[in-house]
């Protein structure tokens, strides 16, 4: 009997794995506020980043602001290889992070061991 009760949670375990790593997971998508020539975008940090996906318009300059709500040292660092950025988020407090006028395209980041990640579409 232990057996097979090992083997059922053995298996919803492997079950659990899979969906976790490759399965279809919604992901939330949020939209800049132009004000004043510049575009405000803010990102809620918090088992991931909430927008996961951010639309940018093309040719204004940018700033982000990230806020982190979760205190995994994961979480700690967002990073944007594309631009050389490594900002360190401390716990419940805005960090922002501005970025010149980008050319359309798709720019990521992620987190400081590269476990959750984020995207920039701006067209």
């Amino acid at each position: 009997m232990i057996k097979i009760f090992v083997l059922i949670i053995g298996l919803l375990l492997v079950g659990l794995i899979f969906w976790w790593f490759f399965g279809k997971h919604k992901i939330s998508t949020g939209e800049s506020k132009v004000l004043e020539n510049r575009q405000l975008a803010t990102v809620i940090v918090n088992g991931g980043y909430n927008p996961a996906v951010l639309k940018l318009k093309q040719g204004i300059p940018t700033r982000l602001v990230f806020n982190r709500k979760d205190a995994s040292s994961c979480l700690e660092h967002v990073v944007f290889s594309d631009f050389g950025i490594d900002k360190v988020l401390p716990l419940n407090k805005d960090v922002e992070i501005s970025l010149d006028a980008l050319k359309a395209g798709e720019y990521n980041y992620a987190c400081g061991m590269n476990m959750f990640h984020g995207k920039i579409i701006v067209k």
